[in-house]
C-alpha cells in the first residue's frame, strides 16, 4: 500500500479529486497518510478532515528561519512514513534536502504543457494569463517528478485542453482543472502505486500492463 502525503496551500480541488478516485477504486493500492498545508486557513485541511485523513499545518510563520521550517516539513513527512509526496497546489519552494530525501518520490501537477508556461513565476492563474496572452490554441496540464529545478523534473503524464474563444484566465483555469488536472494527477499516483513507472536517464519509462 502506497502511503501518500498531499501538500496543499489552498482549496484542495486536486486533493478532492484524489480522494474521490481512491474511494471509487480508480486509484488502487493507495492511501493518503496525511495532508500537509503551509496555510492554516487552507480549505484543503477541511477536506482532509471530512475524509478522516490526518490534516497538519506546517507554517513558515511558526518557525524562526526557513531552515527550521524546511526541517519541520521533512520531519512531518517522516513522522507519517510516507512513500510518495504529491504537490497539489503547494506554494512553497521545496528545499533541496527534501528533494534529496525523496528522490523520484515527489510529484507535482502544473497547469500547462511543460515546457510551455512553466518555471519561476508561472503558477496559479498567471499560467493561464500567459497562455491567453500568447494566443495558444491548446494548453493542458503536466504531472512530473520534482527535482532541484522549477518544473524541470521528468514528465510522467500530460493531457491537452483546448483554448476556446472568449476564454478568461479563470474560465481556462477551471477547464484545465476539470479536463486535465483532476484526471492525470490521480492516474499518475495509481501508476506509481502499482509499480508501472520507472525513471531512467532522466526520463519516465511507463511499464505496460
Amino acid at each position: 500500500m502506497l502511503r501518500v502525503a498531499v501538500c496543499v496551500s489552498g482549496g484542495g480541488t486536486n486533493l478532492q479529486a484524489i480522494l474521490d478516485k481512491i474511494r471509487d477504486g480508480a486509484v488502487t493500492n493507495t492511501e493518503i497518510a496525511v495532508v500537509v498545508s503551509n496555510n492554516p486557513g487552507a480549505y484543503a485541511l477541511e477536506r482532509a478532515r471530512a475524509a478522516h485523513v490526518p490534516a497538519v499545518c506546517v507554517s513558515p510563520k511558526e518557525h524562526a528561519s526557513r531552515e527550521e521550517f524546511n526541517t519541520a516539513l521533512v520531519d512531518t513527512l517522516e513522522q507519517y512514513r510516507v512513500d510518495l509526496v504529491v504537490l497539489a497546489g503547494f506554494l512553497v519552494v521545496i528545499p533541496p534536502v527534501m528533494v534529496e530525501r525523496y528522490r523520484n518520490r515527489i510529484i507535482n501537477i502544473h497547469p500547462s504543457l511543460i515546457p510551455s508556461f512553466c518555471g519561476t513565476g508561472n503558477y496559479g492563474l498567471k499560467v493561464h494569463e500567459n497562455a491567453l496572452a500568447r494566443g495558444v490554441k491548446v494548453t493542458g496540464a503536466t504531472v512530473h517528478f520534482v527535482d532541484e529545478g522549477t518544473d524541470t523534473g521528468p514528465i510522467i503524464l500530460q493531457k491537452a485542453v483546448a483554448v476556446e474563444d472568449g476564454d478568461t484566465p479563470e474560465i481556462l483555469q477551471r477547464r484545465v482543472m476539470e479536463q486535465a488536472e483532476w484526471e492525470i494527477l490521480p492516474e499518475a499516483i495509481d501508476l506509481i502505486a502499482n509499480g508501472r513507472i520507472q525513471v531512467k536517464d532522466g526520463r519516465v519509462i511507463r511499464q505496460k500492463g
